[in-house]
């Protein structure tokens, strides 16, 4: 059986939520690389894509030469749907973007300004495997959001080279460069800056525990988007659901990684048992059949309820990363959902359509985080400033209030600050902020 059937209660008790700080030894080695990196710079970086990567790398920079030249060999048909995914992307993340705003009124202004930051650093794993999707869902808000320079670290292959298709990802996406540096090496030269690599203001993108624990460790020295885990998928169904379009889209999950977790939720206990048997078709003729059916067995389940009132709070509890309701009318159940990164409604949106084409971003919360956490998105590329600006009549308005809740929390120079400038005191502002 690749998928066990179990009660929400079962489930939980036999997969507690995943903390990173179950992973001492990963995390002793990610220190320890991370300082290298800041003592070393480039010759930590060569060195370590030799240790990890099995690549001699002379030059850590990507040549427009060599982006050139990948692009030319990527499939004509395969170029043409990244930069149709890529148009879709902008079309989406470009009703993201927020206007400054002002309120004026009696010699008073307060605003908000947008600013985008000044650069992005998105790390895009790679090696044996090509991900351009992740490279479009990375730089492409960045760019909407007004970011100047956006830089991607990509581990290389054995012979030295980026994947073509990462590459050419990258030219439709507009990369300021690229840099051909994987693991948890590549973030502490985003983070800290070497001979070659930039320092950056903010690092963003998915990767492996590695990657992850990294981002963890430089925090506060840069910004991060989120520490992403395993990829997940909650699916809602009831005995109306097709058992074929279920078991494949658990599957698109259960691929990814043993830890992936590929969840049912079902009012029907015979849709379950058919589920089982239509995965158990699909697994034979899968090329990631082993890592599917351990991810299966091991992080998987068919959760049965009661009812269908009865599986609104099991999903906003496991908060998914991905979650598709499987329902006729799904639309009117959207409303229950209050905890997921990306909605998928009715057996026609799969969730491979987020993953490439619909636009929406594929860089979402996992291991319960939606909880509290959203899809990256513009906003995670520019900064908020308020604006404030008061003529002398509007602060001798307020400043008797501003002084006395100043004084009631005992800060007295607070208060000081505001009556200072009353009339009356001779220090006023000479008339300079009469007009906003």
């Amino acid at each position: 059986m690749p998928l066990p059937v179990c009660s929400y209660e079962t489930y939980r008790k036999h997969h507690p939520r995943l903390s990173l700080n179950d992973f001492r030894e990963e995390r002793e080695k990610v220190l320890e690389i991370i300082n290298t990196v800041r003592q070393k710079g480039d010759a930590a970086l060569i060195d370590y894509a030799l240790k990890f990567d099995r690549a001699k790398i002379e030059r850590l920079r990507v040549s427009e030469e060599e982006i050139s030249l990948a692009e030319q060999s990527v499939d004509p048909a395969v170029l043409e749907a990244l930069k149709a995914a890529g148009g879709n992307i902008r079309k989406v993340h470009q009703r993201q973007v927020q206007s400054d705003w002002w309120l004026s009124g009696d010699g008073t202004l307060s605003g908000q300004r947008f600013v985008p930051l000044g650069s992005v650093g998105a790390y895009i794993p790679g090696g044996t495997a090509a991900y351009p999707s992740s490279v479009l869902m990375t730089v492409i808000p960045a760019r909407v959001a007004g970011v100047k320079n956006i830089y991607i670290c990509t581990p290389p292959t054995a012979d030295g080279s980026i994947n073509s298709l990462t590459l050419a990802a990258a030219r439709e996406a507009g990369v300021t460069a690229v840099y051909k540096v994987g693991g948890a090496q590549a973030v502490a030269a985003m983070a800290y800056g070497t001979e070659s690599v930039p320092a950056v203001d903010k690092i963003v993108g998915p990767g492996n525990i590695y990657v992850t624990l990294a981002k963890k460790e430089v925090f506060g020295q840069v910004g991060i988007d989120m520490l992403a885990g395993p990829s997940e998928i909650v699916i809602v169904a009831d005995q109306n659901s097709e058992a074929d379009l279920i078991a494949a889209d658990l599957l698109s999950q259960a691929e990814h990684d043993e830890l992936s977790r590929s969840i049912l939720i079902t009012t029907s206990e015979e849709l379950a048992h058919l589920v089982i048997e239509r995965l158990k078709e699909q697994l034979l003729t899968l090329p990631r059949k082993e890592i599917a059916e351990k991810s299966l067995k091991e992080q998987g389940a068919v959760i049965l309820v009661s009812d269908l009132e009865q599986a609104w709070p099991v999903v906003n509890e496991i908060a998914p990363e991905h979650l598709e309701i499987h329902l006729d009318n799904a639309w009117s159940y959207l409303s229950r959902i209050t905890s997921a990164g990306s909605i998928f409604l009715g057996s026609s949106t799969p969730e491979p359509l987020g993953d490439y084409w619909a636009g929406s971003n594929h860089v979402l919360p996992t291991a319960s985080t939606a909880r509290y956490a959203s899809a990256l998105g513009v906003a995670d590329y520019v900064k908020r400033s308020y604006v404030l600006a008061y003529t002398n009549h509007a602060l001798e308005r307020s400043a008797s209030q501003v002084a006395l809740l100043a004084r009631s929390e005992g800060l007295e120079a607070h208060a000081r600050s505001v009556l200072i400038r009353r009339k009356g005191n001779g220090t006023q502002d000479k008339g300079r902020t009469k007009d906003c």
